[in-house]
């Protein structure tokens, strides 16, 4: 036999001989393995393992809404710690547009980019605080989504955060209480 038959012989058969991914030895999931010491197929998650899916028991909590409404109220107590995580996130994530105010007068806009409304216009005034939530989360008009890029509950810091800038807009003294008030008159003098 020559060279080249025997060549064309070897081929075949080592072409025959591979091995495709659905022949490759796997572990059901939650099934017993001999190959981990620990005698279980599945392997426990590695810490801090993102979801890719939303798992909220809740689901208002991750939709900003009950049914098609959106929810009126923050679905946890607003405490100091939540107010500065969502101003630190709003400076990251929502300033370069709105503004460290709010007011739309970001650096973005600046450029030549369509200015978002402030937050002090009554119509997002009178807005629920699911809307903010929900704007953040699919995005609108020119806005987009942010919900690859902030986590939920942080999305529902920077919303607490927006409620406490349209406060500061339009706040009087008479909002403050009597033990900062008189700090401000006196500082005001």
């Amino acid at each position: 036999m020559t060279k080249a038959p025997l060549m064309l012989v070897l081929v075949v058969v080592v072409a025959g001989c591979r091995r495709e991914m659905y022949y490759q030895p796997r572990g059901d999931p939650l099934k017993s393995s001999d190959f981990f010491a620990d005698g279980a197929a599945s392997r426990p998650l590695p810490p801090h393992t993102v979801a890719q899916e939303n798992f909220h028991p809740d689901p208002s909590f991750d939709s900003g809404k009950i049914g098609t409404n959106f929810l009126a109220q923050l679905p946890f107590p607003v405490t100091r710690d939540v107010l500065e995580r969502g101003r630190d996130r709003f400076n990251i994530y929502c300033s370069v547009c709105h503004g460290r105010t709010g007011l739309g007068n970001g650096i973005v806009p600046q450029r030549g980019f369509p200015a978002p409304p402030s937050y002090a216009i009554e119509r997002l005034r009178a807005a629920p605080v699911g809307y903010f939530y929900d704007v953040m989360t699919r995005g609108y008009g020119v806005m987009f989504s942010y919900a690859n890029r902030v986590d939920v509950e942080d999305r529902w810091a920077i919303a607490a955060y927006i409620r406490v800038l349209q406060l500061s807009e339009h706040a009087t003294l008479a909002d403050v209480p009597p033990g900062e008030r008189a700090k401000l008159e006196a500082q005001s003098k």
